[in-house]
């Protein structure tokens, strides 16, 4: 893992900036380096979005990034595009529907689809926020679809799932967030499929309680909420996030689980995620992990970040598979009731497997 930050080659890096001017990134050098690009700064993005918007983002990029490593071995995936791909693929443009597979391209989406397994995204597929590690476009959304939840909900009585995943983008345009819309898509999907198990992962809603509520009074089964990195490197990753406020988030939600299981109302499960390889250290892992833990977090997925184009955040390092198992161990040393860690872990991916282990 990337060493603590200190001052020992100071003496280096300074020879070599009087030869020459200082690179804007170094590998393995922490990014808090680098200044983020705030769309309110008056100076224009660094790096246009695919659809020729703007991304708010720093020059930690691959374009940049000459000495970045190329992804190891053990990052290679196996293209499935069967007729199970196919039939979700098809399923989903015939409902209109929007997948957190697709719009972040997830590296498991072969699998998952073949598998006939998708995580769904609400609120259609522009966000709001400005992070500079992830590929869902960025702009002015469109108003929400009222169908949309009615849709979710006959998707997942199509594929037969036992456990769907249900996601948004963040709509900090809207006054409620999108958590009345989110929770109705939760209603629909239980009123037709009883017997599947719901997972949300939420935005933060800005941290307003009050909206934040509305989706816990549809009772998810799982409410997954992504802590993405650890604190120093949220003004660079999530810039318009707050680290202590996704704590409180789910300190709330550990809330809601306890109140239920003392008036015997169906459990809660709440679950978060981190992805290395942007800069973090050993330590600061473990610090998130504990306060996850100091939360009252059941469930924790960790895996490797991977740039999703040359746009966006570069890799500091990528984890060895025995590395992420070293944390692995480490994370049920803390407590928690079950852990998902490997190099192509995402917080949606095996999700049945995450609950019915922490079941």
């Amino acid at each position: 893992m990337i060493d603590e930050p200190n001052g020992a080659a100071n003496g280096s890096r300074n020879g070599a900036r009087e030869r020459a001017p200082e690179p804007l990134v170094v590998r393995g050098k922490s990014a808090e380096k680098t200044a983020p690009f705030s769309p309110d700064s008056g100076r224009p993005s660094p790096f246009p979005l695919f659809d020729g918007g703007e991304i708010g983002t720093t020059p930690r990029s691959r374009a940049h990034r000459e000495d970045e490593p190329r992804r190891p071995e053990w990052l290679k995936i196996q293209l499935s595009t069967g007729d199970n791909f196919t039939g979700v693929k098809k399923m989903l443009e015939g409902l209109k529907l929007h997948t957190v597979c697709q719009e972040a391209r997830c590296p498991n989406i072969y699998e998952c689809w073949s598998d006939r397994t998708a995580t769904f995204m609400i609120f259609g597929d522009v966000c709001t926020r400005h992070c500079t590690f992830c590929a869902v476009s960025r702009g002015a959304p469109g108003a929400l679809d009222p169908e949309e939840p009615l849709h979710v909900a006959e998707a997942i009585r199509h594929l037969g799932l036992a456990h769907a995943v249900i996601t948004s983008v963040n709509r900090d345009d809207l006054e409620d967030g999108g958590s009345l819309h989110f929770a109705e898509t939760i209603r629909e999907s239980r009123r037709l499929n009883p017997e599947c198990r719901l997972e949300v992962l939420i935005p933060d809603f800005c941290g307003e309680e009050a909206v934040f509520v509305n989706v816990l009074a549809a009772q998810p089964d799982v409410l997954n909420h992504n802590t993405e990195t650890v604190e120093r490197l949220y003004s660079k990753v999530r810039p318009d996030a707050d680290y202590r406020g996704s704590m409180r988030l789910l300190a709330r939600a550990a809330e809601e689980k306890r109140r239920r299981a003392g008036a015997g109302k169906p459990p809660l499960l709440v679950k978060s995620g981190i992805m290395l390889g942007l800069g973090e250290t050993r330590s600061e892992i473990l610090a998130t992990l504990g306060d996850l833990r100091h939360s009252d977090v059941d469930i924790v997925t960790i895996g490797q970040y991977l740039s999703p184009s040359r746009k966006h955040l570069g890799v500091e390092k990528y984890y060895r598979p025995e590395e992420f198992e070293s944390l692995r161990v480490d994370a049920l040393a803390l407590g928690f009731r079950f852990v998902e860690s490997g190099p192509l872990v995402r917080s949606s991916y095996h999700a049945r497997r995450h609950a019915e282990g922490a079941s």
